[in-house]
């Protein structure tokens, strides 16, 4: 009988996929569900033959390069890589898979959420009510902006950003892109598309972002983009914090050049948030929930565990990114 392969685990997972990891693995559960740090993760590693992570870790060059020799993949419970050192595991011939497709509807659900809480002022209507301190009605009483028959620009239109846009059309919203490489027209669906962010930034009344976290998109909304958007404009981020810079974000939130934001991911999430979102009325804030359903967080330990099952076999993961 071959020897089952021990995977270390670093956060607790559903249910049913531990399930499935116990009945084919030999796995090391994070039952406590905490963040370990670097120094614990290299010690619980010792002898595991396969990581399955989540984006909470961070696997530098350096990590990487303390892993033990038995380790020869990482499985990432996510569909963003940001926080793996791709060509540091490439270099020890360490094999990487990640989970797409599977969390598209959630996600496109939450950016929205966002959209619709940051427009019509969901946070601050939310604490009145909590607070006991809305005491009356009136015509101009928490006056939002409408969603229904606005420009939304989309920065990344892959997959959630198509999902997005299919649910905006729902609200009458005419669609914008901006993407590496212009879809085809079966997936455009009458979008427009723009050459560049720059171009299409002036034309948006809202702005969702859905790009991935690499080094060309750090800060790709700065202070010099934020100023090319229409005054009053709305921006919503489901991508990664990476993508923003904080301090233009907040600039223009308090000058009253942007209307409103809607975040569900941060830089620095969740300890080290810029103080100034907390601070804002006209900010929707999420805790980065956007695959947070019990359906796509069990299809997204099944894909990660699809993958798993391939390098124990010996195949070729199907969603290898290194």
């Amino acid at each position: 009988m071959n020897k089952k392969l021990v995977v270390l685990v670093t956060r607790k997972l559903p249910q049913a996929v531990e399930d499935r990891l116990r009945r084919d693995y030999e796995p090391r559960f994070n039952q406590d569900d905490r963040l370990y740090t670097t120094d614990e993760l290299i010690a619980l590693a010792q002898g595991a033959d396969i990581l399955l992570t989540c984006h909470t870790e961070k696997l530098s060059a350096d990590v990487i390069a303390r892993l033990p020799a038995s380790v020869k993949a990482i499985v990432c419970f996510s569909v963003g890589v940001d926080y793996v050192d791709l060509a540091a595991a490439k270099a020890r011939n360490i094999i990487v898979t990640n989970t797409p497709d599977v969390l598209t509807d959630a996600t496109a659900e939450i950016a929205m959420l966002l959209m619709l809480g940051a427009a019509r002022r969901a946070s601050e209507g939310e604490r009145l009510i909590r607070a006991g301190k809305w005491k009356s009605w009136s015509p101009t009483f928490m006056i939002g902006k409408q969603v229904t028959g606005k420009r939304l620009g989309i920065v990344g239109m892959g997959r959630v950003g198509q999902a997005t846009a299919q649910r905006a059309r729902g609200f009458d919203m005419t669609i914008l892109y901006s993407n590496r490489s212009r879809l085809k027209p079966e997936l455009e669906k009458g979008a427009t598309y723009f050459d560049s962010v720059e171009a299409m930034l002036p034309h948006c009344d809202y702005l969702a972002l859905h790009c991935p976290a690499t080094p060309e998109t750090r800060h790709l909304l700065n202070a010099e983009r934020i100023a090319l958007l229409p005054d009053g404009a709305i921006v919503v981020n489901t991508a990664r914090g990476s993508v923003i810079d904080d301090d233009a974000l907040v600039s223009a939130l308090l000058s009253g050049k942007l209307a409103a934001a809607g975040l569900d991911v941060f830089n620095g999430e969740p300890d080290h948030i810029h103080p100034g979102y907390r601070e804002l009325e006209n900010t929707f804030l999420l805790p980065h929930i956007g695959s947070a359903t019990v359906e796509t967080r069990d299809a997204m330990g099944f894909r990660a565990l699809d993958n798993l099952d391939a390098i124990a076999a010996g195949y070729e993961p199907h969603d290898r990114v290194a």
